[in-house]
């Protein structure tokens, strides 16, 4: 299967977010997703699945897309102009999660895969994907594990890509203007057809299968924790720099909204209650320093 098979992946999208569902609805005590469809004008449409105020989970959002089109727009053709004039299909899972608890960790998964069609020419297509981790009150153990989890995810497929990827995530979720990254990382990879479709559909489906495993013990583990209000404060305000890094850098937002998606399903990753404050800096020492001092740097937690 060195061909792109298009419903091979659309199967496998559509499996996971059932699966991933699953598994958050299950850790929620049975908390229900309300699920809609949606269709697009331009061609495709997907799936949304949010669940709210749960007991763990204040916001969690599955979604599955698949939109086509005949003509791509011309902020995705600036810099590849091997895709004018060509008809598009792009699917894709993506999720982001917001627990309740400060201790909890945000988190963030996509995976997802493009094709670009022309008659007497060969299809332009990749997969990219990847996961990252956004803790407000972190713990050294719970991202070591997090990294371990990702560095299994590329093993499986490539020894090298871990280092690769980890590194490209620290670099593409960077927010410039506060010279920090978005959180602990994890892994980030785009544009990616090397070694034929099947090495790309593998590696894909190998980073789905493992956000679950990494992100799953770290909510068990912390979900009780007792927290203040100065807790559910930080967390609220830092909820800000995720709303700013997926409204002015994310390229899935951007595509999404460039191409005529569904707004209600592409903003579903931001929070439902977020804080900015003028000017604030934390407290020399404190618990938030530690976020700020330790864990916002690109660092090899292996």
């Amino acid at each position: 299967m060195n061909q792109p098979d298009k419903q091979a992946v659309k199967a496998y999208l559509l499996q996971l977010q059932d699966d991933i569902c699953h598994s958050l609805a299950q850790e929620d005590g049975g908390q229900e997703f309300i699920e809609e469809t949606w269709e697009r004008e331009q061609g495709g449409g997907g799936r949304s699945r949010v669940l709210s105020q749960g007991k763990i989970f204040e916001q969690a959002g599955v979604n599955f897309s698949h939109v086509m089109g005949e003509s791509l727009p011309r902020s995705a053709t600036a810099k590849r102009p091997e895709l004018e004039g060509r008809s598009f299909n792009a699917m894709g899972v993506s999720l982001v999660i917001h627990p309740n608890n400060p201790f909890v960790p945000t988190s963030h998964a996509n995976v997802r895969f493009f094709i670009a069609t022309k008659e007497n020419a060969e299809p332009i297509w990749w997969f990219g994907g990847g996961f990252d981790l956004t803790p407000y009150y972190p713990f050294k153990e719970d991202v070591i594990a997090w990294h371990e989890n990702a560095k299994k995810a590329c093993d499986e497929i490539d020894k090298t890509y871990y280092d690769q990827f980890k590194k490209w995530c620290d670099e593409y979720f960077f927010l410039p203007h506060r010279n920090e990254t978005r959180g602990v990382g994890g892994l980030f990879f785009d544009d990616f057809n090397e070694a034929g479709f099947e090495h790309g559909f593998n590696l894909m489906q190998a980073v789905g299968n493992h956000f679950i495993p990494g992100y799953l013990p770290i909510v068990q583990k912390r979900k009780n924790t007792p927290y203040k209000e100065q807790h559910r404060d930080f967390q609220l305000y830092r909820r800000g720099r995720y709303v700013e890094f997926n409204l002015v850098y994310d390229r899935g937002t951007l595509f999404g909204l460039q191409t005529g998606g569904r707004t209600e399903s592409i903003l579903m990753s931001l929070p439902p209650l977020v804080k900015w404050k003028y000017n604030w800096q934390p407290e020399k020492g404190s618990a938030e320093a530690d976020l700020y001092e330790n864990y916002l740097k690109p660092k090899n937690w292996l």
